[in-house]
């Protein structure tokens, strides 16, 4: 499916430059000269007048207009590009699961183009602009009517909705920036692996919240939103379990990977644009990387009164010692905190079980591995898995045995740091000199 493009793109705005003289950058990038040409080319192409729109909060329409350009959704045309001294094309390596979109494409960029969506009479032009830094943009969104204007937002939530990629916010030198991406793998809930009271007591919160007409919240009075808080060692599932809420919700997802270039403009950005999508889940990995100059923002806005409103969300870490307190310590930051403990031995057999252990050995041989594997996370395990089926592909036969007291050796040099097994083993790391 291709998007809809006129036959002949045109530039509504050249350059005239005499020959020998400098191009004036100041009355080229004219903001007002161009928005009154874009008016009057969409008046004279549909017969009828444009107003301008300003979008308050968040990036939905244009990170709309980024997928249906991607998609090729026949429902928006490439009417013309605006400056002809400016990019108006982007290509970029697709790796989509469809082997027919894998390559290279090329597509028009979002900026310095005009789009419209002509069966609601809605234009959207990013204008270039000059800035004191360079060349910036300002993002101009035209309709006929205001009846025109929601039934275009409505149609665009609504395929964003039924789309299965989940969105991804990542802080950058430059802003958030937001993406939206396929799920690698489709994880079912028989996929995770955890305590069976934990694993009810989470997936039943998840299967309330979404529930069509939210009868629970109604009946007991309760706050329309929700926050857990998954915690442990790494490997033990915490990423699992929630590609599984992602995958079996049926609801909007989005990733927020936090940085060093986290800020409180990011932060309100990102809960500006869950809103929209809600009722939606909103992911914090590794919430503890959080930087300690806008912890305190964070947790006001965790603590608004509709900011986390239809808003199911899960935060995950590595290290809960590096979690501020105030997170867990009050409610309606995070309502419950789930330690996702290393598996014990019946979850250890059910998990090799599950990954195909019994192709490589016997019953009885892999009931003596979940025995000896005491200490190991789930992520250990699959090596272990690994490391079976590669021994067995080339010496056709496995000692797991063997495969678990080498993975428990390379474990304790790991612990005590201790690598070299020569007659002087060094202890890795920086030491101070004297």
């Amino acid at each position: 499916m291709k998007m809809k493009t006129t036959a002949e793109p045109k530039f509504l705005i050249r350059a005239e430059q005499s020959s020998g003289q400098p191009l004036d950058a100041a009355k080229y990038f004219n903001y007002i000269a161009a928005t009154q040409t874009i008016v009057d080319f969409l008046s004279g192409r549909f017969g009828c007048g444009f107003r301008l729109y300003e979008q308050e909060d968040g990036c939905e329409v244009w990170n709309g207009l980024e997928e249906d350009i991607r998609n090729g959704y026949e429902g928006v045309v490439h009417m013309a590009s605006l400056f002809d001294l400016v990019e108006t094309n982007v290509f970029e390596y697709s790796n989509d699961r469809d082997p027919e979109r894998i390559g290279y494409a090329i597509r028009p960029a979002v900026r310095n183009n005009l789009f419209v969506y002509p069966q609601h009479r809605v234009a959207l032009a990013r204008i270039p602009r000059l800035t004191l830094h360079g060349l910036g943009f300002e993002d101009l969104i035209f309709g006929e009517s205001d009846e025109g204007l929601v039934r275009f937002l409505e149609g665009m939530r609504k395929r964003q909705r039924a789309d299965t990629k989940i969105v991804v916010f990542t802080d950058t030198g430059d802003g958030l920036e937001q993406t939206r991406e396929m799920l690698a793998n489709t994880v079912t809930r028989g996929d995770v692996f955890l305590e069976e009271e934990l694993k009810t007591q989470i997936y039943r919160s998840v299967d309330e919240f979404f529930s069509k007409d939210r009868s629970f919240f109604q009946t007991y009075g309760i706050p329309y939103k929700r926050g857990i808080l998954l915690y442990g060692k790494p490997g033990n599932g915490k990423t699992t379990l929630v590609k599984s809420i992602a995958s079996t919700t049926g609801a909007p997802v989005a990733y927020w990977q936090i940085t060093e270039h986290t800020s409180s403009g990011s932060i309100q950005e990102v809960f500006a644009s869950a809103a929209q999508m809600a009722p939606m889940v909103l992911v914090i990995e590794d919430i503890d990387s959080m930087p300690a100059s806008c912890r305190s923002f964070f947790l006001n806005t965790l603590d608004g009164a509709t900011s986390k409103e239809g808003i199911y969300l899960i935060g995950t870490t590595n290290y809960p010692e590096k979690i501020d307190p105030a997170l867990m310590n009050r409610a309606g930051r995070f309502d419950r905190a789930y330690e996702v403990k290393t598996p014990n031995e019946p979850l250890r057999l059910a998990y090799l079980v599950h990954i195909g252990m019994g192709r490589l050995a016997d019953d009885e041989a892999v009931a003596e591995a979940a025995r000896k594997t005491e200490g190991f996370s789930l992520a250990q395990l699959s090596e272990l898995y690994a490391s079976a089926a590669l021994q067995t592909h080339y010496e056709g036969e496995v000692n797991l045995e063997r495969l678990i007291a080498a993975m428990k050796s390379d474990l304790s040099k790991g612990r005590s740091r201790e690598w070299m097994t020569d007659a002087q083993p060094r202890r890795l790391g920086f030491t101070q000199t004297e």
